[in-house]
């Protein structure tokens, strides 16, 4: 199987993230020259709006070869309005490039990109940039990773030698302390497990712009840097990201296990749909394949329904996002373009972004979605007419609140209109503050048959709740089915629906 490594790069905005991103290609011999984001000219800013705005939006692929390695580069928007795209990345990365710049140090959304990191156990490099520039210095900025950081931040200062380098690296594990006894070097191998689980996170310095000490990194993260092993014979892949190119409906997944080959049948969700083409993308162009072996990357059309963040195959399905807006903002239409009409489009933007959520108010009478904040309001915007062609606006964002019970309550729902009949007993009680929802049933088979009660499960897990005070996402509770009754003759799988909607209500 060939060698390949999936990189992620990540940053603070300006850090200089797709800068280095250029030299990687630049050093790689994938580049005749350097392409800036300021001259609007870089790889992987395909998208107009980027290279108008000089930030990157949409998170995307580059390959490239170094040595006998091919390294898929995914580079991701420092932003913090397109945070949400970043964080769907990290469930696919072999490693990470954090990019610190020499002249700003850690800056805030750093460290939030340092705990999603950690949140997701991906082993990380940091690059420092910029040190073309006046800066305090390489040593002070390594002292000041480390106390934003954390202490497995670990130097890699720039023209050090061997013997001194190993000897501070010694400190790390008692391994590379017996091998700097034994003769002043260090243990590579030794490095990249300490790596894989996180104890270790090497710092580097350059600068992208001129390519300085790029070269160098480059090496080391190849030869440090921690492979997967994956099952040859059980396929398995997770889904990242779904986008669209012109009508065609692309699946970006990363096979963990076995291959994909095109008309390979694909099975989720109660769904059966073969492989119709797979993709390999470059910035914005592709290569067709037959087969996409495991730990590579690959944009798969033919699959209808599939979603980010789900699993494939032997891969289960990735948990809940850590960052999500905290703005709900109405969606204003032009007078001759109804909602009804208006809300399949969207739908089909939040496949792309499903941190948008579009929902109709029934209360409000307005079509509403989750935004980060103006900036992802005006990228939406141009989207939304480029695309579908219609003019929308937004409202002024409000706070996006969520509700939850201070102490456990018990539900009924009675659902008895002429030849149906439901009725389902929950029981609610809160949990610690981040648990979301958990469902749970007490209730006896030989009371409620198992096939009602999974109905009201997947009611509870598919449906957004509301609460009662104003109406705001419900969350942080243990919802519980007590009991339930139906009818051998009358009881249909709507009624349930809606005695459980009762019942929480």
């Amino acid at each position: 199987m060939k060698k390949r490594l999936v990189v992620g790069i990540l940053a603070h905005v300006d850090a200089g993230k797709t800068t280095l991103s250029e030299a990687f290609l630049y050093m790689a011999g994938k580049l005749r020259k350097l392409g800036r984001v300021d001259h609007g000219d870089a790889f992987l800013d395909t998208d107009e709006v980027e290279r108008e705005r000089g930030i990157t939006i949409y998170a995307k692929e580059a390959r490239f070869e170094v040595g006998d390695t091919e390294i898929v580069l995914a580079d991701t928007p420092g932003h913090v309005d397109f945070s949400a795209e970043t964080e769907r990345v990290l469930q696919v990365l072999d490693c990470a490039v954090l990019v610190v710049s020499a002249t700003d140090g850690v800056q805030a959304h750093t460290r939030t990109l340092s705990k999603l990191l950690d949140r997701y156990g991906v082993p990380t490099f940091i690059f420092v940039n910029k040190t073309d520039l006046p800066f305090a210095g390489e040593q002070a900025v390594a002292d000041g990773i480390r106390k934003d950081l954390g202490e497995s931040a670990a130097p890699f200062f720039s023209g050090e030698n061997e013997r001194t380098r190993a000897e501070r690296l010694a400190l790390f594990s008692e391994k590379l302390l017996e091998k700097y006894t034994e003769d002043g070097t260090t243990d590579e191998s030794e490095l990249t497990r300490l790596i894989s689980k996180r104890k270790l996170i090497p710092v580097f310095f350059g600068s992208a712009r001129t390519a300085d000490g790029v070269g160098a990194f480059l090496n080391a993260l190849v030869s440090l840097a921690p492979r997967p092993v994956y099952d040859p014979d059980i396929f398995g892949a997770r889904i990242f990201k779904i986008a669209h190119d012109g009508n065609v409906r692309l699946t970006f997944m990363k096979i963990t296990g076995g291959a994909l080959n095109v008309r390979d049948v694909v099975k989720y969700d109660g769904k059966t749909e073969k492989a119709a083409q797979i993709r390999l993308y470059s910035g914005n162009t592709f290569r067709q394949t037959d087969r996409a072996e495991a730990g590579d990357i690959c944009a798969v059309i033919g699959l209808t329904s599939t979603r980010a963040g789900q699993g494939l195959g032997a891969e289960e399905d990735g948990g809940s996002p850590t960052l999500e807006p905290v703005l709900t903002y109405r969606v204003i239409l032009p007078e001759n373009c109804p909602e009804r009409l208006f809300f399949p489009k969207l739908t089909e933007l939040s496949e792309e972004d499903p941190s948008l959520r579009p929902v109709w108010n029934e209360e409000l009478q307005e079509l509403q979605v989750r935004l980060m904040g103006d900036v992802q309001t005006e990228i939406l915007t141009r989207k939304i007419r480029d695309r579908f062609g219609v003019e929308v606006s937004f409202g002024e964002g409000r706070i996006l609140y969520k509700e939850t019970v201070a102490s456990a309550v018990e539900g009924v729902g009675h659902f008895e209109p002429l030849r149906h009949y439901a009725e389902v007993h929950l029981l609610i009680e809160p949990l610690p503050r981040g648990s979301g929802i958990v469902t749970d049933s007490v209730c006896p088979t030989d009371e409620l048959a198992s096939n009602w009660q999974n109905l009201v499960d997947s009611v509870l897990n598919e449906t957004q709740l509301s609460g009662v005070l104003i109406g705001a996402p419900l969350t942080d509770v243990k919802i519980t089915l007590l009991s339930g009754r139906s009818h051998p003759k009358h009881t249909e799988g709507g009624d349930f629906r809606e005695a459980t909607l009762r019942a929480l209500r």
